[in-house]
C-alpha cells in the first residue's frame, strides 16, 4: 500500500491539472478501492447485479469525471469514493425495487459498523433516506456517518477532512448512530 504523503501530493497535482499525476495514482488507489467495493458488496445479496471490480470501476469513472476538484488529501479522496459507491449501490437498488415493483431490496449490515447489539440488516434505500433526512438536522452528523460508514475512515481521518476535533467526530459519530438506529427500527427497515 502506497503512503498517505505521496497520495496526496499526486492527488494535489492531479487537481493542479498534472495528467500524468492521475496515471501514477490509479495503480496506488486502485487497491483501496478495490477494499472499500469489497466490503460493501459482502452485504450484498448473492448474485447482485455488480460485481466488486464493476463498483470500482464505476466508482473510479465518476471520479476522474470530476472537474477542478481541490483534493485535500488521501482520507478527503477516499470519502468521496465511498461515497459515489454509496450512490451507485442507491441507484440500483433503486433501479431494482421500481422494476420489480416493491420486490427485494438490496441489504447492508449497520451492526458491522455501529457497533449496537443487534445484527440485523438495513435496507439500503431505506438508509440512505435516513442519512438524507439527518443531513438535513446536522449536514455534519451525516457527513460523518458517510466519511466513517461508507468511507472507512478513522476518527482521526474524519476528523482532519472536517477540520474539527476527534472529540467532535466522536460525538457527531455517537449521536448519528443513536439518531439512524433509532430512525431505522421506525421506520421498520430493520
Amino acid at each position: 500500500m502506497s503512503s498517505a504523503p505521496e497520495v496526496t501530493q499526486l492527488l494535489v497535482a492531479w487537481s493542479n491539472g498534472d495528467k500524468a499525476a492521475l496515471e501514477q495514482l490509479t495503480p496506488l488507489v486502485h487497491q483501496e478501492l478495490h477494499r472499500l467495493a469489497a466490503r460493501y458488496m459482502a452485504a450484498e445479496r448473492p448474485g447482485h447485479l455488480l460485481q466488486t471490480t464493476a463498483l470500482v470501476n464505476e466508482a473510479y469513472l465518476r471520479l476522474i469525471d470530476w472537474k477542478q476538484v481541490e483534493w485535500q488529501n488521501r482520507a478527503h479522496f477516499f470519502g468521496v469514493a465511498a461515497q459515489l459507491m454509496r450512490r451507485v449501490l442507491v441507484d440500483v437498488a433503486r433501479a431494482r425495487r421500481r422494476a420489480k415493483r416493491g420486490g427485494a431490496d438490496l441489504h447492508l449490515s449497520l451492526s458491522d459498523v455501529v457497533e449496537t447489539p443487534s445484527r440485523q440488516t438495513a435496507d439500503l434505500t431505506a438508509l440512505d433516506d435516513a442519512l438524507n433526512t439527518l443531513e438535513t438536522l446536522d449536514a455534519r452528523q451525516s457527513h460523518v456517518v458517510e466519511l466513517r460508514f461508507f468511507g472507512g475512515l478513522t476518527l482521526d481521518e474524519t476528523a482532519h477532512v472536517l477540520n474539527v476535533s476527534v472529540g467532535t467526530i466522536r460525538r457527531d459519530w455517537s449521536l448519528a448512530q443513536a439518531w439512524l438506529y433509532r430512525e431505522l427500527n421506525r421506520s421498520g427497515s430493520q
